[in-house]
């Protein structure tokens, strides 16, 4: 079988809450998807035109309005679909863009592909985007932490499960976190399963041991 292409991978910081937008290109066919449009529309279509790939598609990671509130501006100037997991597609509710997805959904960018995964916690909708040696992880995972579950939605139990499924991947999966809340910018995620107290508590800690962890 052909070896996966690797995607190439532009990280963006837009906005007054540090938020990484992610472009995400197949080198071969030019064919780009933006994760998590916000902000700073102009400067993540710049962008694009700036490395000569072709944007066919959006997605996000959770419903937070820091991670999506340029949708708007990026369907006027694309007319490109938009994937959110059903559980947060309400956000979306009257976008005709929209494209609900669920967790195990592979995304096509090019000859390269993307696998949705479903990782409520932060959101009920969260999902992360694994690819050939990445992973861009949204608000579920940071560098050093993890996203917060105390919010309406959220679910400290379904982090817990979560981080113990994206614990699973291999160390060498580079992590691309949803906001700059470290030094580095990305780090594998072998790293992180000794160094991040929340991912390590997950995998080899109770859930107890987790809950008091987030104060839950």
């Amino acid at each position: 079988m052909p070896k996966e292409p690797a995607l190439i991978v532009r990280q963006l910081e837009l906005g007054p809450m540090a938020n990484f937008v992610y472009l995400v290109a197949d080198p071969d066919s030019k064919e780009c998807a933006v994760v998590d449009p916000a902000w700073d529309v102009p400067a993540v279509l710049d962008a694009v035109a700036k490395e000569g790939w072709r944007l066919s598609r959006a997605i996000v990671t959770h419903r937070h309005g820091d991670h999506m509130n340029g949708v708007a501006a990026l369907l006027k100037a694309a007319d490109v679909p938009v994937h959110i997991h059903k559980s947060d597609a309400h956000a979306l509710a009257g976008v005709g863009a929209a494209r609900p997805t669920s967790g195990g959904d592979v995304i096509e960018i090019g000859k390269a592909r993307v696998t949705l995964l479903h990782t409520p916690g932060h959101t009920e909708g969260s999902q992360c985007l694994l690819f050939p040696g990445g992973l861009v992880s949204g608000d579920t995972l940071f560098i050093g932490s993890c996203g917060r579950v105390d919010f309406e939605d959220s679910d400290p139990e379904k982090m817990y499960r979560s981080l113990r499924r994206l614990g699973e991947l291999a160390d060498d999966t580079v992590l691309y976190p949803g906001h700059h809340y470290a030094p580095e910018l990305s780090v594998p995620l072998g790293r992180q399963k000794s160094a991040n107290p929340y991912l390590k508590t997950s995998l080899g800690g109770a859930l107890p041991d987790f809950l008091a962890l987030v104060g839950a």
